[in-house]
């Protein structure tokens, strides 16, 4: 049988923690009943004594003892003209000291079953989150396993029939053309694996330099011009030459290029489409805009999208061919430059807007 434990010593020990943490806070429930009855039974106690006090000063008046005497041995009484009471307030004293002690037991325990409490919260929600990022990872894996195992064996299917077959020029170039498709789709994969690894744990330097916004847009078009025409996706770029920003090229060409395929991948499901790509400045920041008119997606999704690994539709949607890191790694690159990223969509197969912010560049940079 496999055991859960021994294969994620990890998950051992947090639910360990979690057990010692649950024993404490019995043990602290424990604690404060059993002082709470001991200052009880400790009341009950010295009432007892002072009945006993009370009886003997009594019998001391009987003899002929003198009053004062009488209160010097018994401090808790009151001796006058042969009668002995309690001196007043005895029983209220006896009774604020035994609330007091009471209620100082309940606060510590209390604040120690709020850190308790507090500590099972937080470790509970570790595992919850890890959970999770394991099963988000899983289906990363499941999914980059597929998407590398397709055109691997399309490259495969290609070679042996060039390679056994007597194959026509035409033929040739249709299936150089799949070869060198299929490697362009694994070595994207690749570079959004290693982008997103190296931008998760910061490990990157930005040269910022003024960047013509319509001249990086234009190259990214172009380098994907051939996968929309095969889409029937028409190009739309309405972005002023005069507008520039501050910015890394190499990063801005990664935010380009991962959103307009995170676009294009929303308009496979679609016989034709439009993509959009437009731009103004507005006071020191330059903002951009791909809009698609795809498939779309909730609005509430809109904030999850830029998450690691998160697909909205795991059988075939927004980014089902993708690995769920593009949008991810747009969000960090413009961490990194200063900028923002947002997404919108009025819902399901209403298409989508993808807003990103730069700082503008300024006459001297």
């Amino acid at each position: 049988m496999n055991n859960p434990f021994r294969n994620d010593p990890t998950r051992f020990l947090h639910m360990a923690i979690i057990f010692l943490q649950v024993f404490s806070v019995a043990q602290i429930v424990w604690w404060f009943l059993d002082q709470r009855t001991y200052a009880e039974n400790n009341a009950v106690n010295v009432r007892a004594l002072y009945t006993q006090d009370l009886v003997a000063a009594q019998r001391l008046a009987s003899f002929g003892v003198a009053d004062q005497e009488i209160m010097t041995i018994f401090p808790h009484t009151y001796a006058a003209g042969g009668q002995v009471t309690l001196q007043p307030g005895a029983l209220g004293d006896l009774q604020t000291a035994e609330l007091s002690h009471v209620n100082q037991y309940a606060w510590e325990s209390g604040f120690f079953l709020l850190v308790q409490a507090l500590a099972i919260a937080v470790l509970w929600r570790g595992l919850s989150g890890e959970k999770k990022v394991r099963q988000k990872q899983d289906n990363f894996l499941a999914m980059v396993s597929h998407q590398f195992k397709t055109p691997i064996a399309s490259l495969q299917l290609s070679l042996e029939t060039m390679v056994m077959r007597e194959v026509s020029a035409e033929r040739f170039q249709q299936l150089s053309r799949r070869m060198l498709d299929d490697l362009r789709r694994m070595e994207s994969m690749v570079s959004k694996i290693l982008d997103s690894a190296r931008l998760d744990r910061g490990r990157v330097q930005l040269n910022k330099e003024r960047v013509v916004l319509v001249e990086s847009v234009r190259h990214v078009v172009a380098t994907l011009d051939d996968v929309a025409r095969r889409q029937n996706v028409r190009f739309v770029v309405e972005v002023a030459p005069d507008i520039a920003l501050r910015a890394d090229p190499m990063a801005v060409d990664g935010v380009l290029r991962n959103l307009i395929e995170n676009a294009l991948a929303a308009m496979k499901p679609k016989p034709s489409g439009m993509l959009t790509i437009r731009s103004r400045r507005s006071g020191t920041e330059v903002e951009l805009q791909v809009i698609d008119n795809g498939i779309g997606f909730e609005p509430a999704n809109g904030p999850k999208l830029f998450e690691k690994f998160f697909r909205i539709d795991q059988t075939g949607g927004r980014d089902a061919a993708g690995t769920g890191l593009g949008l991810f790694i747009v969000q960090r690159f413009m961490h990194f430059e200063d900028g923002r990223v947002s997404a919108h969509s009025d819902g399901p197969g209403k298409g989508a807007t993808f807003t990103v912010t730069w700082p503008a560049a300024t006459q001297e940079s």
